[in-house]
């Protein structure tokens, strides 16, 4: 401890020594992060307290963050893809039957969710 100590630099500020610590800019500012990097955030919180204390040291949590979000997002539209190919889902029952097409949809969306909220989020 005491090497880390003697590593920083200081300033002061009235009565008091503050240490002179940045967060590393990643150039992930310009990104916005979604629902699952959000849900992953709060998970990390709540449940991996160990973890998310040392990303946060590290100042690896928005990078941890926002890698997540891409990936989930990836994985979501991949497996709805996958499902609409597997059960026919095209262009042919979107003019015979849009409401179908719509149930669909929303049911492989709903799968998709709770597949990558198993393997990614809340793991």
């Amino acid at each position: 401890m005491e090497n880390l100590r003697e590593k920083l630099e200081y300033h002061q500020e009235k009565d008091y020594l503050i240490p002179n610590v940045a967060i590393k800019n990643n150039n992930l500012d310009s990104y916005q992060i979604g629902k699952y990097g959000y849900l992953r955030l709060d998970y990390l919180k709540r449940n991996k307290k160990g973890y998310y204390t040392e990303l946060m040291l590290e100042g690896a949590l928005p990078e941890h963050i926002v890698d997540i979000d891409k990936e989930a997002n990836m994985h979501v539209k991949n497996i709805i893809k996958n499902l609409a190919k597997a059960n026919n889902v095209d262009e042919m029952l979107k003019q015979s039957s849009p409401f179908e097409l719509v149930r669909l949809m929303n049911n492989f969306k709903n799968t998709a969710e709770e597949i990558v909220l198993k393997e990614l989020i809340y793991n």
